[in-house]
């Protein structure tokens, strides 16, 4: 069964509206709709922003069944010459950005204990076409110049508050994750609170009309 985890009421209302709900429950503080959309069983919870909110809700899901995690919503992007403002993008890894031990084992930012890499490995189904992109997760909505560096050094194109920790979630589960972004800002471009406000509901938009394709798949 399908565990969609979603940051945002406004990510999630179009696939909660789609659903023939079921029945729901509440896990972990969290609330979990179950039922059918687009032809599949799913489950559904409203996480809230943020890694600690991120995993609770993935852990919810994984309690109530789930055996795939999904994740979709908007998202930042660092260049514009590789993320346009309302393009869609298949996330094939990530890395916590603001996880850091580099001072104390000397291994890259964003590398988990027990771990040599930093970015962890995402399920892409081969039948979605959408460019494929690198996500860095932290806990921080800014125009900061230091994250916006540190972020292009460690190879990142995309960056949010949730999908790493979903990442790590289901790497402990060992169960795939599939984590799909749309560009509601991109940096050089303004505030990009002005644009996240600006650009919400068109880039969701473009997300929704691929929703039925991206669930389709897995």
């Amino acid at each position: 069964m399908i565990g969609c985890v979603i940051a945002m009421e406004s990510e999630a209302e179009y696939l909660r509206g789609q659903m023939q709900i079921e029945d729901t429950c509440r896990l972990f503080g969290k609330t979990v709709y179950r039922g059918k959309a687009f032809g599949r069983e799913l489950l559904l919870t409203v996480c809230g922003e943020g890694k600690v909110n991120a995993a609770t809700g993935a852990c919810a899901v994984l309690g109530a069944g789930a055996d795939v995690l999904l994740n979709f919503g908007v998202a930042g992007g660092l260049d514009p010459r590789s993320t346009e403002v309302g393009g869609v993008y298949l996330i094939h890894k990530v890395v916590q950005y603001d996880f850091d031990l580099s001072q104390l084992n000397g291994l890259p930012v964003g590398t988990l204990p027990g771990k040599k890499e930093n970015f962890l490995p995402l399920f892409y189904p081969c039948a979605l076409e959408f460019p494929r992109r690198a996500l860095g997760t932290g806990d921080r909505f800014n125009d900061s110049p230091i994250d916006h560096a540190l972020l292009l050094s460690l190879g990142c194109e995309i960056r949010e508050m949730e999908a790493g920790a979903i990442a790590q979630v289901a790497m402990s589960a060992k169960i795939p994750f599939i984590s799909v972004k749309a560009i509601s800002d991109v940096y050089g471009s303004g505030s990009t609170t002005d644009q996240f406000q600006k650009n919400l509901r068109f880039a969701m938009s473009n997300l929704e009309a691929q929703l039925c394709k991206i669930i389709g798949s897995l």
